[in-house]
């Protein structure tokens, strides 16, 4: 649908959401003198904080967002999943999501979709007009459809995510100076295809936000000696959104939205260990590394972030736990995960919570039996080579809420109150007049 039909007297209302990942609310609430143009948006319509989603991590909350639906219905729990009757893992992509995104809703209703960067989205779809895939894609020749999309991008020098190993370096200006130019070109695209005109739904994502906060955030909080840069980075993306804001035709309904909060982050926390420690988790070999050489002995491990599986005979190929056990050992890690404190004397787990009160659908087969929400602070590991310590510190300084999400939509008659991501794609399809059967989603329209 071309701006020619438009003229034509198709006046259909269209929506442009861009996505901030990682941004929390009260990052741009509490510094209006950063985010001029935001704050001005949240004038003039409605913003607040959401909830995000169990577990808050961007592999799972993405497809959660796009779909409306829970990990139950999308099969897609982290970044790292495993095979049903299996310790077999793998990395959920694009085709693992099994609920009907969005864009595909808004195609399938004969209008057409711009999707740039949404993570877990690789390899691009051909239903759509122009698709870039987002975070673990392997790079643009293979992640942008159609080829016309695909040689602008390369011309422009276009860039999927920020070289998050320099944000290892104790000198973070490197990485701040590649955040920046990876901010740059995602901008500079988005302004391209927005003035293109031809879409109903622009759907793109700034994801370099998530990349600054897991290196600096702590030392905005704490006025650590990245805050200037930090503020100088923030300042670019809300001068970047303003401007895309400006470019909207009438018609339009801007969405700027984060998938999850963030916070600072003190200890990360090495589950498989602790897991060990206790007498939880047994390896058949001492060369350990992945999930498959745990043993029979087994009686729970871990993935990330915060999920727990209890080992379960039937159901694990090597599971060491009788099916009429297993409520009585998950009610025992409940409550020992319940009391785990960290070094500095704070619980770890800000609530745990149980497979049924998290997930349903048809592919909660592989849902874990427990999901640790963290208190904040505390950023869960779970990796299967060994750690030292149960408690240890990283490269990143920043780390992910379950609380404290942003959304904004500019249009005054949207309530953002007790809301969360779920609400986010009934939201869309409301704004876009799209008919759609309210009780395929886990959230309400909030339109």
């Amino acid at each position: 649908m071309g701006l020619f039909d438009r003229l034509k007297g198709d006046d259909a209302p269209r929506v442009a959401f861009f996505g901030i990942d990682g941004v929390p609310f009260s990052l741009i609430d509490e510094h209006p003198d950063v985010f001029p143009n935001l704050t001005e948006m949240a004038s003039d319509g409605s913003a607040g904080p959401i909830d995000s989603i169990v577990p808050p991590e961007s592999s799972a909350c993405w497809p959660a967002l796009t779909t409306g639906v829970n990990p139950g219905q999308t099969g897609v729990y982290g970044f790292q999943d495993r095979e049903v009757g299996s310790y077999d893992t793998y990395v959920p992509m694009g085709r693992d999501v099994q609920a009907t995104r969005l864009w595909d809703r808004v195609t399938d209703d004969g209008r057409n979709a711009t999707v740039l960067n949404v993570p877990v989205t690789f390899p691009p779809q051909r239903n759509v007009q122009r698709m870039v895939s987002g975070f673990l894609s392997p790079g643009v020749d293979k992640a942008a459809y159609p080829d016309e999309l695909r040689d602008n991008l390369q011309d422009s020098d276009y860039r999927i995510d920020v070289n998050a190993k320099l944000g290892h370096d104790d000198d973070k200006s490197d990485f701040v100076e590649d955040a920046h130019k990876t901010l740059e070109k995602r901008y500079e695209t988005f302004k391209h295809y927005v003035e293109q005109d031809d879409w109903d739904l622009f759907f793109g994502v700034f994801m370099t936000t998530d990349r600054v906060n897991h290196f600096l955030f702590k030392d905005y909080e704490r006025d650590g000696e990245n805050q200037d840069a930090f503020f100088e980075f923030y300042k670019q993306v809300d001068a970047y959104l303003g401007d895309l804001r400006d470019r909207l035709p009438d018609d339009v309904t801007m969405v700027v939205a984060s998938d999850h909060g963030f916070t600072s982050l003190d200890y990360e926390v090495h589950f498989n260990e602790w897991l060990q420690e206790e007498g939880w988790l047994d390896y058949a070999t001492d060369d350990h590394s992945e999930l498959g050489d745990i043993s029979e002995d087994t009686k729970a491990y871990s993935l990330i972030p915060g999920r727990f599986y209890i080992n379960l005979e039937g159901r694990e190929p090597n599971g060491g736990v009788p099916e009429d056990e297993y409520e009585s050992v998950r009610a025992n890690l409940k409550e020992k995960l319940e009391a785990l404190e960290g070094p500095d004397g704070k619980p770890v787990a800000d609530r745990v919570v149980t497979k049924e009160d998290a997930y349903r659908g048809d592919h909660d087969d592989i849902a874990p039996d427990l999901t640790v929400v963290p208190n904040h602070g505390f950023d869960l590991k779970a990796g299967f080579k060994g750690s030292e310590d149960v408690f240890g510190v990283g490269p990143r300084n920043g780390m992910h809420s379950f609380d404290n999400a942003t959304l904004m939509v500019d249009d005054p008659d949207v309530r953002i109150d007790d809301a969360d991501l779920y609400d986010i794609a009934p939201t869309i399809l409301d704004l876009l007049d799209h008919d759609f059967d309210r009780a395929k989603f886990d959230g309400s329209s909030l339109a």
